[in-house]
């Protein structure tokens, strides 16, 4: 519920809610070109439910380690469904699926248009009224994304048009599950909470996989296994968790449009490590999108 005294007031913003979002946009910005690689060893269903699973027991086994209780109160289990179904089983599923058509680079182009529908879901859901400064940064955030798509020279072609619909479905379903966690939050840690909406959301999805993929654990190679490695601890163990610790400590539209790091941080990694295109459209979106961070986030 809604704090009637809190309407109006603006949110604060913390020095620890922007560590915790800097953290997360590197973890998951690293994470595209790493997933993008791992499709080539592994079905998709199957290596983002399976990792996902692996990393939710890993950090529940971190939360009884730190003495945090995995019990959920009757009350929150709708919400914690709920938060694992749109941040969590629709992310990875159609993220993954929408990397089978698209380069790393553009899927995480347009995954990232998450803040715009956070942000407009956010002055009606929860009166969080946008700011001048983050109308602006939202503006410049934009403007990166489009340089990055005169660099890369994004292509609405008919191949490309299940990726480019799975990756913009994937982002509206996280935004949405973003401004709900703000309006009735999950009142636990954020290592039990995270624990619990990555295992809710992804364990459908590996039985999924399991079930209808052919999966060769035999042609995974050295490379492959470690960024497996990666994807479990890096995405899941630590993202994850600072993002719920992030929005936590943030305001919605502000921990939205952080994130807007991450497709940078995605374009950057995939340019140098899967040779996909890196030119003045990536440096200038770069310099778009560090700016809109750092004005989005100001207090």
């Amino acid at each position: 519920m809604t704090d009637p005294k809190a309407v109006g007031l603006r949110p604060r913003i913390t020095s620890a809610g922007l560590t915790f979002l800097a953290i997360t946009s590197v973890g998951w910005g690293f994470n595209w070109p790493v997933t993008k690689y791992l499709l080539s060893e592994l079905p998709p269903l199957t290596l983002r439910g399976t990792t996902g699973v692996i990393g939710a027991a890993l950090l529940a086994g971190l939360a009884i380690l730190r003495r945090q209780s995995l019990l959920v109160p009757r009350q929150m289990w709708p919400r914690l469904v709920l938060a694992g179904i749109l941040n969590v089983t629709a992310w990875m599923v159609l993220m993954g699926l929408a990397l089978l058509w698209l380069p790393a680079s553009e899927a995480a182009l347009i995954a990232y248009t998450m803040p715009v529908w956070a942000s407009m879901l956010a002055w009606p859901v929860l009166g969080e009224r946008p700011t001048a400064l983050r109308t602006l940064a939202l503006v410049m955030a934009f403007a990166g994304l489009g340089s990055i798509m005169g660099g890369s020279g994004l292509s609405a072609s008919a191949a490309k048009w299940p990726g480019i619909v799975m990756a913009l479905a994937g982002a509206i379903g996280f935004a949405v599950g973003t401004v709900l966690a703000k309006k009735a939050p999950i009142k636990l840690p954020p290592i039990p909470a995270a624990a619990w909406q990555i295992g809710l959301g992804c364990l459908p999805v590996a039985i999924a996989g399991l079930s209808i993929e052919t999966t060769k654990v035999s042609a995974i190679t050295g490379t492959g296994w470690a960024l497996l490695v990666y994807s479990v601890i890096g995405q899941f163990c630590i993202a994850y968790v600072a993002w719920f610790a992030a929005l936590a400590r943030l305001p919605a539209s502000v921990a939205a449009i952080g994130t807007m790091a991450v497709p940078v941080i995605g374009v950057v990694a995939s340019a140098l490590a899967l040779h996909e295109p890196l030119g003045a459209g990536q440096i200038a979106a770069l310099a778009f999108t560090l700016a809109a961070v750092v004005l989005a986030t100001r207090p």
